[in-house]
Order: structure tokens, then C-alpha cells, then sequence
């Protein structure tokens, strides 16, 4: 399995707080230019839940609109409603994407697992035919994705069952999950576990601190076995533990707007509330995806 970069790439917002698609299809476009292999918006790092359906199928349309190829994007689509995520997940199909980036339902809690299979199996039934990315995310959903969830899914639906995302911080049960399930591709959601996930049979990672620094992740990614891995694997991790000391989405978002030069990137839509571009911890991490001195 080849390791990718996929960024879980920000929403930026105008100043009414709506969805700025401009700078949404811009930022995307940086991303790619710069070395990822592919997108994955609408998830955490871009305050999905904080956004309408309408809002995430006009923000991929714009995506699509600019020409980023559908084969490079695996939104995010799983909701708390049934009929939210089978509407995202049959446009996201429809329009060719590479995947769907699937949440379970997040409410209630303490659900049987049979009854989240039952959810994911009714909401890939009804969006129709296309990949599946299960979303392993526990300290913000409360449902975690077990072994035996995705056993029971994979039986179902084979194939397209395809992957997972793992933002659990758990890297055993990362590494459990990559043994017992060879043919899925199950990414890392941090950098610094890119070494260990690849060795592993992973796929690589989706990472919100890619947002800032692509470039670097990339460049792990291509040392990987040889002498600049060290190197590589420091630089990406002197940045991800600057923003884990930070409000991590508002954080990211005032980098990118530091980097970028324009404040607008760094709108968030409450609960959040902005940080600082110029504030101490996000010049540090501005510095060190640049790989100079703060």
C-alpha cells in the first residue's frame, strides 16, 4: 500500500460567517500544490458539524467546480441523522469521489453495535454504490468504531468497506486494527505516526496540522527508509506538538492565515472563537513548518 497525505483541510468563512468558497477552493488548491495527495474535507479539522448539508454539498461542488479531480477528495459525510448522511454520501458518490469519510451516529450514546451497523448499513444502502471510510474518532463522537463493527460491515458490503480514519491516540489499537483488517486502508491522524503506521500496512495520514504544514509531511512521506527520515520525522513533529499545546481548529486556522497573509482564514463559527495569527504559539508553529527560528 502506497503511504498518502490526505489534508482534513479547513473551511474558511466571509465575514457574515457563511462559507467562503474562494478561499475554500484556494487553500485546497495550495494543498495540493504543495505535495498532498489528496483532500479530506468536511470532517473535524473543517467544523463539519457545524455546517448545514447544503453549505457541505456547495463547498464540494466548489471544490469540483475549480477542477481538483473527485479521485483526490474523500469527504466527510456521516451525520447524527440518517437521511443527512445518506444525502452527503450520494453526492459524494455521484460526483465520483474517491470516498466517503463516514462518522457513526454521534448523539446517543451507548448504542449496541449491531444497531450502528444497522446505521451504516442503511446509510450506505440508500446513497447507493461507492467507498466507504470508516470514522474512528472517539473522544469527540463517544461511539467508537470496534473490530467487530467493521467485521460485521466488511460482511456485508465487502469491498467497499475500504478504509478508516484513526484519530483515536491510541496507536496499539491502531496497529490491532492495520493486522486484523490488511485489505483497508487505515490511516493515522497524526504525522508523527507516520513511520509506524506504514510499517504496519497503513495508508499514511489525514492530518489536521497538514493544513500547515503539507510540505513537510510530504517530504516524511518520500524519506520513509532512507537517511532524511529522521530529519523529516522531527521537523513534523516539532510542529504537531506546538498545536497539540493550542486550541487545535482555531490554531490551524490562524497559521494558515499567518502563512497566507490574510486574516479572513482565521474565522472559526462558534462555539469556537478565534485565535491570535500573531499570538506567540501560532508564530512558533508558522516557524517551525517553515524550519526556521521563531
Amino acid at each position: 500500500m502506497t503511504p498518502e497525505l490526505y489534508v482534513p483541510a479547513i473551511t474558511p468563512f466571509a465575514a457574515d460567517l457563511s462559507v467562503d468558497t474562494g478561499r475554500l477552493v484556494d487553500h485546497a488548491q495550495a494543498l495540493l500544490a504543495a505535495g498532498a495527495h489528496g483532500l479530506a474535507p468536511f470532517g473535524t479539522t473543517s467544523e463539519a458539524n457545524s455546517l448545514s448539508v447544503e453549505e457541505r454539498i456547495e463547498g464540494l461542488e466548489a471544490l469540483l467546480g475549480a477542477g481538483i479531480d473527485p479521485a483526490r477528495i474523500i469527504p466527510g459525510t456521516g451525520c447524527a441523522a440518517l437521511p443527512d448522511t445518506i444525502r452527503l454520501t450520494r453526492h459524494a458518490w455521484e460526483a465520483g469521489c474517491k470516498g466517503a469519510l463516514m462518522l457513526p451516529p454521534f448523539y446517543y450514546k451507548g448504542v449496541p453495535e449491531a444497531g450502528l451497523a444497522d446505521a451504516f448499513s442503511r446509510a450506505i444502502e440508500g446513497a447507493g454504490e461507492g467507498a466507504v471510510y470508516l470514522y474512528h474518532i472517539p473522544q469527540m463522537s463517544g461511539v467508537p468504531i470496534t473490530a467487530g463493527l467493521i467485521e460485521t460491515l466488511i460482511g456485508r458490503f465487502g469491498g467497499a468497506i475500504a478504509g478508516l480514519k484513526d484519530s483515536s491516540g491510541d496507536w496499539a489499537g491502531t496497529e490491532a486494527l492495520i493486522r486484523a483488517f490488511p485489505g483497508l486502508a487505515i490511516y493515522s491522524a497524526s504525522e508523527s505516526l507516520i513511520p509506524r503506521n506504514v510499517a504496519a500496512g497503513g495508508a499514511g495520514c489525514i492530518s489536521a496540522s497538514a493544513n500547515v504544514n503539507p510540505e513537510g509531511i510530504r517530504r516524511l512521506i518520500d524519506a520513509l527508509g532512507t537517511a532524511d527520515e529522521g530529519a523529516a520525522l522531527e521537523q513534523v513533529s516539532a510542529v504537531r506538538r506546538i498545536f497539540e499545546g493550542l486550541p487545535l481548529i482555531p490554531s490551524i486556522k490562524a497559521a494558515v492565515a499567518a502563512q497566507r497573509g490574510d486574516a479572513a482564514y482565521a474565522r472559526v463559527r462558534p462555539p469556537f472563537r478565534p485565535a491570535d495569527p500573531a499570538g506567540e504559539g501560532v508564530r512558533r508553529a508558522v516557524a517551525a513548518a517553515a524550519g526556521v527560528p521563531a
